[in-house]
């Protein structure tokens, strides 16, 4: 296998500006869909929230007075009226706040992620624009660049801040722009096309190497 994949390099316009040596440590990986899978379930598992709760007895208000005496009244001995038992009492066992959230090994990771950038690359989703600049930071003027570029959905990966551009994709459902550390396979199997910049794609092929 080669070291590198030479790709078409485009500007916003969409036009040719000339070509890129993409590392084949980064772009050159089998797509290993299960490693995929097990990464999105980690991902997915890392942003629950885990808020749910159910009322125990030490929550449930009311039932500090003992119903009746304990004998001789021929029932059964109850000590609170928020007994599990009774109706309008504590649940007993249910859900209660938790973190869900676990890491796989870090080799797992990074290889998932190589994964992913491959895959976008050979269902040829994958477009490197030589820059990404916007006049104003207008959701308009990013519309009309990936419109320009025969995308619809897109996650852009930055090599690092941009303000402009992360303000203008804040409004636009099918696009996200993320940093390149920030880069994760769940959003970049999420959109259609992956859209890099020369520098993002050092940035990866440094991430990765690290």
């Amino acid at each position: 296998m080669s070291d590198s994949t030479n790709i078409e390099v485009v500007s916003q316009g969409n036009q040719s500006v000339g070509q890129l040596a993409l590392p084949a440590v980064v772009f050159g990986a089998p797509v290993r869909k299960h490693l995929l899978h097990e990464v999105v379930l980690m991902q997915l598992a890392n942003r629950r929230a885990g808020t749910h709760a159910t009322k125990t007895r030490g929550f449930v208000s009311g039932g500090g007075r003992k119903p009746w005496r304990q004998k001789g009244t021929g029932r059964a001995r109850a000590g609170s009226s928020r007994s599990p038992i009774w109706v309008g009492g504590a649940t007993i066992f249910g859900p209660q706040p938790r973190d869900y959230s676990y890491r796989m090994p870090r080799s797992s990771r990074r290889a998932a992620l190589a994964s992913a950038l491959s895959a976008k690359l050979q269902d040829g989703k994958l477009k490197v624009v030589d820059r990404l600049t916007l006049e104003q930071p207008k959701t308009k003027l990013l519309a009309k660049m990936l419109a320009d570029l025969g995308v619809r959905s897109a996650l852009i990966i930055t090599a690092g801040t941009d303000t402009d551009l992360e303000r203008a994709g804040r409004n636009l459902v099918r696009t996200k722009i993320l940093r390149s550390e920030g880069a994760n396979v769940y959003d970049i199997l999420r959109y259609e096309h992956l859209i890099l910049t020369p520098e993002s794609v050092e940035a990866l092929e440094r991430r990765l190497a690290e």
